[in-house]
């Protein structure tokens, strides 16, 4: 019992770690239809402004959580205006192309300014204790993981429904041209969107950081590749869809580690990618889509 207890809040906490990166996928991608596979990079971004502000400033966690947050949410904004935002009306595949550009050119900047090797940045440590609650052995990351990505969709939740902003951002995702029409200004409301999606990609390198103790190229590469997946699985541009992909693929990464053989471990992901597949061969469109006669009838 005690097994299984710790076993979902592993998947609760990759499941978290992937529905905060999706959300900030699926936000821009509503909006924009833009597939921004630099999310990666901004999040490693994140990790690199940690380790520049711990080395000259302060070692202070708390002042270095802010650093990255803005950190994330500025360079979010800043690649919306110079890179994205003159392929707006483009077709998505010049959009999907600029994206990967844009993500290789920060990768080797990386490389440039910083090292290929791993920076070690280890401020965040103190979040990844060991729990003893009655005969559980926990992380506590995991527990902040998972509250922490709670709190952030249903601030979320809060923002769109209640802010003026956040409406225009969910008109647009439905309409985008009435919702100009209507007098509001497109370029602020797609600046919304991404520095809402930096904010997101920055409580993601908080716990990334917190995981790994350093800092690297990739960071954030492999992390929004499979967000992306979690994305599809819920269905592309959907907020709720995003977070059900993302719990639904923690929950089945775990479940298969769980239950096959050790020596079996490394078609772990095979297993994983295979029963996506026959999610997408159900819904091909995603889980939340409805399902849709795609072939003729016999």
């Amino acid at each position: 019992m005690d097994y299984a207890i710790q076993q979902v809040l592993n998947a609760m906490s990759f499941g978290a770690e992937y529905a905060l990166i999706a959300l900030g996928l699926s936000i821009v991608f509503s909006i924009m239809g833009l597939v921004n596979f630099a999310h990666g990079e901004v999040i490693a971004f994140g990790g690199y402004s940690m380790a520049v502000v711990g080395t000259l400033l302060t070692g202070s966690p708390w002042v270095l959580m802010i650093a990255v947050l803005v950190a994330c949410l500025l360079v979010s904004v800043l690649l919306e205006r110079v890179a994205f935002r003159t392929v707006r009306g483009a077709d998505i595949t010049t959009g999907l192309l600029t994206a990967f550009g844009v993500s290789i050119i920060l990768q080797n900047l990386y490389l440039l300014l910083g090292s290929p090797r791993p920076i070690a940045a280890t401020q965040f440590i103190f979040l990844d204790e060991t729990l003893t609650i009655g005969t559980i052995r926990v992380s506590s990351l995991q527990i902040y993981e998972t509250l922490t990505t709670v709190a952030a969709i249903g601030v979320l939740l809060l923002f769109l429904r209640k802010t003026t902003l956040g409406m225009a951002m969910r008109a647009a995702a439905l309409d985008f041209e009435m919702v100009r029409l209507c007098g509001i200004r497109a370029n602020r409301v797609i600046a919304g969107a991404f520095a809402i999606s930096g904010l997101l990609a920055g409580l993601a390198c908080i716990f990334i950081m917190a995981r790994l103790g350093s800092v690297e190229p990739k960071m954030g590469f492999d992390p929004v590749l499979t967000a992306f997946v979690a994305c599809v699985i819920g269905g592309f541009g959907s907020l709720v869809g995003a977070v059900l992909g993302g719990f639904l693929l923690g929950i089945t990464e775990v479940a298969v580690l769980v239950l096959l053989p050790q020596h079996y471990g490394g078609l772990a992901h095979a297993v994983v990618f295979a029963f996506v597949a026959m999610i997408l061969i159900w819904r091909p469109d995603g889980i939340l889509s409805p399902a849709k006669e795609k072939g003729d009838r016999i």
